[in-house]
C-alpha cells in the first residue's frame, strides 16, 4: 500500500469517526443538556435523534423518572423538646435541566446531598412546630403535604427539581427514651393489674359471702320445709291411727298387745317382773 492510499484511509476513518461523533440521540426517559466550550448551548434537548458538532459540543444526560431518595434515620426534637428517630423518603424529578446542571453538573450525589439537606431543614421546622401526639398521629399528613409543598417550591428554584412526594417510613423513640417509655409503661400496667386484681378479690368476697347467705337460707328453709312435712305426715298418720282404732278398738288394742308381746319377748335374756293380773297379759289368759 502506496503512502496515498494510507493517507485516504486515514482520512476515511477521521471522517467517519467525527461523523459518528457529531450524531447523538436523547431516550425519552432522559432529559440532556448540549454545551459549547463548556457553556450551555441549548439547555433541554427534546428525546430523539441529534446532530452536535464534534469536539466542539459536548451531550450531557440525566435520568427524567421519578427517582427516590431513601433518607438515613434522623434525631428530631418536637415542641416539647422530645426527640423522635425519623426514617423518611422523597419522590423527586428534574423538571428544570439548566438549573439542575448550573446545581450540580449532573451529579447524582451531588444532587442527592442538596435535597437531603433541604429534606432535613423542612422536617426539622415541621417537627419542632408540633408535640409529639401531632407528629405521630394526630397532624402527620397535614405535615407531610406542607413539607411536600415547601420543599418542593425551595428546590425547583434552587437546582429545578421537583419534589413529588415526601413520606414518613418509621417513627421511633431514641433507645434511652425508649427504654424509659417501656419502664413507665410497664409500671403503669402493673399498678393497672393490681387495681384490677384487687377489684376480682372484692367482687369474689361478695360472691362468696352472697353464696354463703344463700346456702344457709336454703338449708334452713329445706329444714323447715322437711319438717313441716314431716309434722304433716306425723298428723296424717295420727288421724289414720285414729280412724282405725275408732273403726274396732277391741282389734286396734289386740293388735297393739300383740305387736308389744313381740318386742317384749323377742330377747329371752331380758327379764321383766309383772303381777299375773296385769292388764298387759290380758290377751295371754285362756278365758279372754
Amino acid at each position: 500500500m502506496n503512502f496515498r492510499n494510507m493517507l485516504f484511509t486515514f482520512i476515511a476513518v477521521i471522517a467517519i469517526l467525527l461523523a459518528a461523533s457529531s450524531v447523538y440521540s436523547v431516550h425519552q426517559t432522559q432529559r440532556a443538556i448540549l454545551l459549547k466550550f463548556g457553556a450551555v448551548s441549548q439547555a433541554d434537548v427534546a428525546p430523539g435523534l441529534h446532530f452536535k458538532i464534534p469536539i466542539a459540543e459536548e451531550v450531557k444526560y440525566f435520568d427524567a423518572r421519578v427517582l427516590t431518595l431513601d433518607s438515613p434515620p434522623e434525631r428530631y426534637y418536637t415542641l416539647e423538646k422530645k426527640p423522635l428517630i425519623v426514617d423518611s423518603f422523597v419522590k423527586w424529578r428534574v423538571v428544570d435541566v439548566e438549573k439542575f446542571y448550573t446545581a450540580t453538573s449532573f451529579d447524582q450525589i451531588r444532587a442527592r446531598r442538596i435535597l437531603q439537606e433541604r429534606v432535613n431543614e423542612g422536617l426539622r421546622n415541621q417537627i419542632s412546630r408540633r408535640d409529639m401526639h401531632e407528629v405521630v398521629s394526630g397532624e402527620r399528613d397535614q405535615l407531610m403535604a406542607e413539607l411536600t409543598s415547601e420543599l418542593n417550591r425551595v428546590m425547583r428554584t434552587a437546582a429545578g427539581i421537583e419534589v413529588v412526594d415526601v413520606r414518613v417510613k418509621r417513627i421511633d423513640l431514641p433507645t434511652e427514651v425508649s427504654s424509659a417509655v417501656y419502664d413507665r409503661m410497664n409500671s403503669e400496667r402493673q399498678i393497672e393489674a393490681r387495681q384490677y386484681r384487687a377489684t376480682g378479690e372484692e367482687l369474689a368476697l361478695g360472691i362468696r359471702a352472697d353464696a354463703d347467705r344463700q346456702t344457709v337460707v336454703i338449708e334452713a328453709e329445706a329444714y323447715r320445709d322437711a319438717e313441716q312435712t314431716r309434722g304433716d305426715g306425723d298428723a296424717r298418720s295420727a288421724s289414720i291411727y285414729a280412724d282405725a282404732y275408732n273403726k274396732d278398738r277391741e282389734f286396734y288394742t289386740f293388735y297393739r298387745s300383740i305387736n308389744a308381746y313381740v318386742n317384749v319377748f323377742s330377747n329371752k335374756g331380758d327379764m321383766l317382773v309383772l303381777d299375773p293380773s296385769n292388764e298387759f297379759f290380758r290377751y295371754l289368759k285362756k278365758d279372754t
